[in-house]
């Protein structure tokens, strides 16, 4: 069906008359005038009955251009047929650590010894480039917590931010809760059912406002799935000045919180102690269910404007010519 994108240009229709009946017309007080005896010679009874016909065929294609243009203003368009397009994917919110902790070397990759912030990076980078279809999103956090990247298909950019982020860039503590409870604010209840988030921490929660079980509960009430992971090893060698020694460097590691955050939101808890299961958590991670999302209908528009616009703009060049035409003969 045709359907005008903005009627009100249809109120403009009355306009001409508007002007003719109530704009007073313009004087003609320094028009020259030339003073002549007799008119015979400009035989002006002759064309008198022609001048008539071409003001009055002048004024009908006027009025013609007129209602065509405001036609064209009101951007008529052709509706196509209602068309359901199924949209199916994953909301996925990433929350980082970047507490002080996160420099602990305890993780190797390709035989080189590297800190848990870098180690995470490496793996996470291919699991975003894999989220063809989901929406991605980036939370930071440490003794406060904030969105680096809202949701998003743009996985590319989230993959540079997350790249970008540095350690102590929001403090050296941990704010697991405040975290928990950023990504709740960033959705809607209806779509915190649609949504993971996948948080990411060494340590225990030692900051923040908000008590990471309070978060968990509230994230349950919402339907906002946690899963959780735990980064560092169990166990390290640390070299003194005349002997090395075995430590636990995820000593301060507060697993019982995160197994409950997990359950109580539905998600679940792992342990990556090192890059090889860290990489394996999140190729399980990949194998969630996608979320199916109500169907979004589209309507193919076609704009028609074009075509009214030009048949008024060929009025207009044909209306020109015939106001022109009589003038060229006189002086020929």
């Amino acid at each position: 069906m045709i359907h005008f994108a903005w009627p009100w240009a249809f109120l403009l229709l009355p306009l001409p008359y508007l002007v003719r009946r109530f704009v007073p017309p313009a004087l003609a007080a320094e028009e020259a005038a030339l003073w002549v005896p007799r008119l015979a010679p400009f035989g002006v009874a002759r064309h008198q009955r022609g001048r008539r016909s071409r003001s009055r065929l002048a004024l009908l294609l006027a009025l013609a251009c007129w209602l065509l243009l405001v036609i064209a203003t009101a951007r008529p368009q052709w509706l196509g047929d209602p068309v359901e397009l199924p949209i199916s994917g994953r909301d996925l919110l990433l929350a980082v650590d970047l507490s002080g902790s996160m420099r602990t070397k305890d993780f190797e990759l390709g035989g080189e010894r590297l800190d848990r912030l870098t180690a995470l990076k490496a793996v996470a980078g291919p699991f975003i480039e894999k989220r063809v279809g989901d929406r991605i999103g980036l939370i930071l956090f440490g003794d406060q917590a904030y969105v680096q990247a809202p949701l998003t298909f743009d996985r590319s950019t989230v993959e540079s931010l997350l790249d970008e982020a540095a350690i102590g860039l929001a403090g050296d503590r941990t704010a697991i809760g405040d975290a928990i409870g950023l990504a709740l604010k960033r959705v809607t209840p209806d779509e915190a059912r649609r949504q993971v988030l996948i948080l990411l921490t060494d340590g225990a929660n030692t900051a923040g406002q908000v008590q990471p079980l309070k978060a968990a509960e509230l994230a349950a009430r919402q339907g906002l799935k946690v899963y959780t992971i735990g980064i560092g090893a169990e166990a390290m060698e640390v070299r003194r000045l005349f002997f090395s020694q075995t430590v636990n460097p995820s000593a301060d590691l507060d697993e019982k919180t995160l197994k409950n955050i997990a359950e109580t939101t539905g998600g679940r808890y792992f342990r990556a102690r090192d890059s090889a299961e860290l990489d394996k958590i999140y190729a399980l991670l990949d194998r969630l269910e996608p979320v199916e999302r109500e169907n979004d209908v589209y309507r193919p528009v076609t704009a028609l404007y074009p075509w009214p616009l030009g048949v008024a703009l060929a009025g207009g060049a044909l209306l020109t010519l015939l106001e022109l035409l009589p003038k060229l003969r006189r002086t020929r």
